[in-house]
């Protein structure tokens, strides 16, 4: 089974019909066997629908593999970032902007910050980036 959204052309509603294939979708629309769920016209079409797809063990196995290099990069990421740049913690919005205002010297830090102070940061003319994180487990 497969659904699909199903536009009306009088009345625009728009409801999902579902259906063995694609053809026999059109087919039913054809023979006017597809009735509008408002006004109960049969001058409908085919909507636009979101793709549904199937995996395999196989995309599992390769799921499992892209994610295991996605960790791994961030991780490297992560090595980088704390070998080369001073960890602030909490305080990386006043440092950040302390940085910045008083002019001074330049140095890469990294810490945490909401959203919204991330932006506001941006709004500001502030250089900073997010980057994903992952937390060391403790043993």
């Amino acid at each position: 089974m497969i659904v699909l959204n199903i536009l009306c052309n009088d009345c625009s509603n728009e409801f999902e019909g579902w259906f063995d294939t694609y053809s026999s979708c059109q087919t039913q629309i054809k023979k006017s066997l597809v009735e509008c769920t408002q006004c109960g016209s049969t001058n409908v079409k085919k909507g636009l629908s979101a793709p549904n797809v199937s995996l395999n063990k196989s995309s599992d196995i390769n799921k499992k593999k892209v994610m295991n290099e996605l960790r791994s990069k961030i991780k490297d990421v992560q090595s980088f970032v704390e070998k080369n740049a001073e960890y602030v913690g909490d305080n990386f919005t006043y440092e950040a902007r302390r940085i910045h205002y008083d002019k001074l010297k330049k140095k890469p830090i990294y810490g945490t910050a909401s959203k919204e102070d991330v932006k506001d940061l941006q709004d500001e003319g502030i250089d900073v980036s997010t980057i994903p994180w992952i937390e060391k487990k403790e043993n």
